[in-house]
Protein backbone atom coordinates (compact mmCIF):
# COMPACT_ATOMS: atom_id res chain seq x y z
CA UNK A 1 0.00 0.00 0.00
CA UNK A 2 1.74 3.08 -0.76
CA UNK A 3 1.08 6.80 0.84
CA UNK A 4 -0.86 9.39 -1.24
CA UNK A 5 -1.03 12.95 -0.03
CA UNK A 6 -3.65 15.46 0.19
CA UNK A 7 -2.66 18.46 -1.16
CA UNK A 8 -4.17 21.95 0.74
CA UNK A 9 -2.71 24.56 -1.01
CA UNK A 10 -4.95 26.56 0.68
CA UNK A 11 -2.42 26.84 3.91
CA UNK A 12 0.40 27.90 2.21
CA UNK A 13 -1.17 31.66 2.53
CA UNK A 14 -1.47 31.17 6.36
CA UNK A 15 1.98 29.89 6.45
CA UNK A 16 3.83 32.35 5.01
CA UNK A 17 2.23 35.31 6.80
CA UNK A 18 3.96 33.75 9.87
CA UNK A 19 7.19 35.32 10.85
CA UNK A 20 9.62 36.03 13.91
CA UNK A 21 7.17 38.52 14.88
CA UNK A 22 4.13 36.44 14.35
CA UNK A 23 5.38 33.47 16.32
CA UNK A 24 5.66 35.35 19.68
CA UNK A 25 3.05 37.86 19.43
CA UNK A 26 1.49 36.65 22.33
CA UNK A 27 3.91 35.71 24.68
CA UNK A 28 4.72 38.65 26.31
CA UNK A 29 2.55 40.12 29.16
CA UNK A 30 -1.00 38.64 28.02
CA UNK A 31 -2.12 41.55 27.77
CA UNK A 32 -3.94 40.73 24.31
CA UNK A 33 -5.03 37.29 25.16
CA UNK A 34 -8.36 35.88 25.43
CA UNK A 35 -7.65 33.08 28.10
CA UNK A 36 -6.35 35.77 30.60
CA UNK A 37 -9.34 38.22 29.62
CA UNK A 38 -11.30 34.89 30.72
CA UNK A 39 -10.28 34.96 33.72
CA UNK A 40 -11.16 37.89 34.64
CA UNK A 41 -15.11 36.87 34.18
CA UNK A 42 -17.26 35.93 36.82
CA UNK A 43 -19.18 32.53 36.42
CA UNK A 44 -22.86 33.11 35.73
CA UNK A 45 -22.77 36.41 33.83
CA UNK A 46 -23.19 37.71 30.40
CA UNK A 47 -19.60 38.16 30.16
CA UNK A 48 -18.94 34.40 31.25
CA UNK A 49 -21.51 33.27 29.06
CA UNK A 50 -19.77 36.06 25.80
CA UNK A 51 -16.58 34.73 26.69
CA UNK A 52 -17.87 31.11 26.74
CA UNK A 53 -16.36 30.33 30.25
CA UNK A 54 -17.90 26.87 32.01
CA UNK A 55 -14.83 26.82 35.21
CA UNK A 56 -13.03 29.89 36.07
CA UNK A 57 -11.39 28.98 39.50
CA UNK A 58 -7.77 28.88 41.24
CA UNK A 59 -6.93 25.73 38.98
CA UNK A 60 -8.12 27.96 36.17
CA UNK A 61 -10.27 27.81 33.03
CA UNK A 62 -12.45 25.67 30.66
CA UNK A 63 -13.90 27.13 28.00
CA UNK A 64 -15.20 26.69 24.70
CA UNK A 65 -13.57 27.14 21.80
CA UNK A 66 -14.69 29.94 19.74
CA UNK A 67 -13.58 28.10 16.66
CA UNK A 68 -13.95 24.35 16.96
CA UNK A 69 -13.05 21.61 14.73
CA UNK A 70 -16.25 20.13 16.24
CA UNK A 71 -19.32 20.88 18.90
CA UNK A 72 -17.83 20.51 22.14
CA UNK A 73 -14.28 21.81 21.51
CA UNK A 74 -13.11 22.80 24.72
CA UNK A 75 -9.93 24.81 25.64
CA UNK A 76 -8.70 24.00 28.92
CA UNK A 77 -5.58 26.71 30.69
CA UNK A 78 -3.85 27.91 33.81
CA UNK A 79 -4.77 30.83 35.46
CA UNK A 80 -1.09 32.37 34.51
CA UNK A 81 0.14 33.68 30.73
CA UNK A 82 2.84 30.69 30.60
CA UNK A 83 3.72 29.57 27.27
CA UNK A 84 5.17 25.96 28.20
CA UNK A 85 4.40 22.94 30.38
CA UNK A 86 7.88 23.25 31.79
CA UNK A 87 6.73 27.35 32.61
CA UNK A 88 4.10 25.82 35.02
CA UNK A 89 5.13 24.23 38.56
CA UNK A 90 4.00 20.84 39.65
CA UNK A 91 0.59 22.49 40.96
CA UNK A 92 -0.23 23.92 37.87
CA UNK A 93 0.43 20.53 35.98
CA UNK A 94 -1.35 18.70 38.47
CA UNK A 95 -4.51 21.65 38.26
CA UNK A 96 -4.06 21.23 34.51
CA UNK A 97 -4.43 17.60 34.30
CA UNK A 98 -7.71 17.95 37.36
CA UNK A 99 -9.37 20.29 34.48
CA UNK A 100 -8.42 18.03 31.47
CA UNK A 101 -10.27 15.25 33.34
CA UNK A 102 -13.66 17.35 34.55
CA UNK A 103 -13.82 18.38 31.00
CA UNK A 104 -13.55 15.04 29.67
CA UNK A 105 -16.51 13.79 32.44
CA UNK A 106 -18.10 17.17 31.18
CA UNK A 107 -18.13 16.05 27.33
CA UNK A 108 -19.23 12.18 28.19
CA UNK A 109 -21.58 13.65 30.52
CA UNK A 110 -23.32 16.60 28.24
CA UNK A 111 -23.13 15.46 24.87
CA UNK A 112 -21.58 11.32 25.04
CA UNK A 113 -18.77 11.59 22.21
CA UNK A 114 -17.61 8.13 20.63
CA UNK A 115 -14.21 9.31 21.14
CA UNK A 116 -12.06 12.55 22.32
CA UNK A 117 -8.93 14.26 21.19
CA UNK A 118 -7.09 15.68 23.97
CA UNK A 119 -4.04 17.50 23.16
CA UNK A 120 -1.63 20.74 23.61
CA UNK A 121 0.22 22.29 21.24
CA UNK A 122 3.03 24.07 21.83
CA UNK A 123 4.31 26.92 19.43
CA UNK A 124 3.14 28.12 16.24
CA UNK A 125 4.80 26.18 13.33
CA UNK A 126 2.96 22.88 16.08
CA UNK A 127 -0.75 24.47 15.71
CA UNK A 128 -0.81 26.79 18.12
CA UNK A 129 -2.76 29.83 18.00
CA UNK A 130 -1.60 31.08 20.55
CA UNK A 131 1.75 30.12 21.51
CA UNK A 132 2.09 32.13 24.85
CA UNK A 133 -0.67 30.80 26.64
CA UNK A 134 -0.47 27.13 27.32
CA UNK A 135 -3.76 25.32 26.83
CA UNK A 136 -5.37 21.95 26.25
CA UNK A 137 -7.60 21.13 23.45
CA UNK A 138 -10.75 18.72 24.45
CA UNK A 139 -12.32 17.36 20.87
CA UNK A 140 -14.99 15.32 21.11
CA UNK A 141 -15.29 12.62 17.99
CA UNK A 142 -18.12 10.50 16.45
CA UNK A 143 -17.57 7.95 13.96
CA UNK A 144 -17.84 9.59 10.61
CA UNK A 145 -17.38 12.98 11.81
CA UNK A 146 -14.60 13.11 9.43
CA UNK A 147 -15.01 13.90 6.10
CA UNK A 148 -13.83 15.59 3.10
CA UNK A 149 -15.72 18.80 3.65
CA UNK A 150 -13.06 20.80 5.07
CA UNK A 151 -10.01 19.61 2.85
CA UNK A 152 -12.35 19.59 -0.78
CA UNK A 153 -14.95 22.46 0.05
CA UNK A 154 -12.60 24.88 2.85
CA UNK A 155 -15.69 24.16 4.81
CA UNK A 156 -16.43 22.70 8.95
CA UNK A 157 -19.56 21.12 9.37
CA UNK A 158 -20.38 21.49 13.00
CA UNK A 159 -24.09 20.25 13.63
CA UNK A 160 -24.45 22.80 16.89
CA UNK A 161 -24.32 26.50 17.56
CA UNK A 162 -22.28 27.66 19.97
CA UNK A 163 -24.04 29.24 21.97
CA UNK A 164 -26.74 26.19 22.12
CA UNK A 165 -23.19 23.88 22.96
CA UNK A 166 -22.34 26.59 25.97
CA UNK A 167 -26.05 26.33 27.41
CA UNK A 168 -25.84 22.51 27.49
CA UNK A 169 -22.24 22.19 28.98
CA UNK A 170 -23.26 25.37 31.18
CA UNK A 171 -26.17 23.04 32.43
CA UNK A 172 -24.40 19.82 33.09
CA UNK A 173 -21.22 21.25 34.83
CA UNK A 174 -23.72 22.85 37.42
CA UNK A 175 -25.27 19.23 37.79
CA UNK A 176 -21.76 17.92 37.98
CA UNK A 177 -21.08 20.26 40.38
CA UNK A 178 -24.06 19.54 42.81
CA UNK A 179 -23.65 15.57 42.62
CA UNK A 180 -26.65 15.25 40.33
CA UNK A 181 -25.05 14.31 36.93
CA UNK A 182 -26.86 11.49 35.97
CA UNK A 183 -23.93 9.63 34.99
CA UNK A 184 -20.54 9.50 36.68
CA UNK A 185 -18.19 12.07 35.11
CA UNK A 186 -15.13 10.79 37.20
CA UNK A 187 -14.24 14.35 38.07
Amino acid sequence: MSHQNLWAPWRMQYVQQLDGSAATANEGDGSDCFLCAATAVTLGTDEAREHHVLVNDRRGLILLNRYPYTNGHLLIAPTQHLADLSDLDSRQRLDLIDLVTLAEGLLRTAINPQGLNIGINLGRCAGAGLPGHVHVHAVPRWNGDTNYMQAIGCVRVIPQALEESYEQLADTIKKLETGNPGRSAKP
